[in-house]
């Protein structure tokens, strides 16, 4: 596996080594030993999620304040941009934004921990977009920051989408401004 380091130093891209001949391809999707080595501590993970959506849909900013999950995401259909946002106020990248585009092609993972925020937009038609959590799903300790707040400026592909996501759920449009949100210590 190769690891690729963002600008923010817990935050990674993750490219499985990819075997692939004219049948098809095969690869570790996950091994717990070599994703151990690459984030330099023992993750458990405790639930698996998949969600499909359409051309433009943005989901996010999302996160649990408390029983907060670490994620693994990755795309097996279509492509989409994936940002994380540094929500940890001891962090010197605190309100810090990365971004990666995965795809089904380039088979990449993001790496995002807990307390950062995570959303991502689908830039194909569709996206299937799996993702592992280090903790399981809390409504009561979920938040959402806005996907355009002008605080963290993220650099959102969707100029083609005339510079807004076609569908946000009704939650993410009372996603909180970054200055008004519950951030970790």
């Amino acid at each position: 596996m190769n690891v690729i380091k963002t600008a923010i130093a817990d935050v990674l891209i993750l490219e499985p080594k990819v075997f692939g001949d004219q049948r098809g391809f095969f690869f570790e999707s996950f091994n717990h030993r070599q994703f151990a080595e690459a984030v330099e501590r023992d993750v458990q993970f405790v639930q698996d999620n998949h969600s499909r959506s359409a051309r433009g849909v943005l989901r996010g900013l999302h996160y649990q304040i408390e029983q907060a999950q670490g994620k693994l995401v990755r795309v097996v259909n279509g492509t989409v941009f994936d940002v994380a946002v540094d929500l940890r106020k001891s962090s010197p990248t605190f309100g810090k934004w990365v971004g990666a585009l995965l795809s089904a092609e380039n088979k990449r993972m993001f790496w995002v921990p807990e307390g950062f925020a995570h959303g991502f937009v689908v830039c194909s038609e569709s996206a299937d977009f799996l993702y592992k959590t280090t903790d399981y799903y809390a409504p009561q300790a979920e938040r959402c920051i806005a996907w355009n707040d002008a605080t963290l400026a993220i650099e959102w592909p969707v100029a083609d989408l005339g510079d807004t996501p076609i569908q946000l759920s009704a939650k993410d449009q009372q996603g909180v401004r970054f200055v008004d949100a519950d951030v970790f210590e």
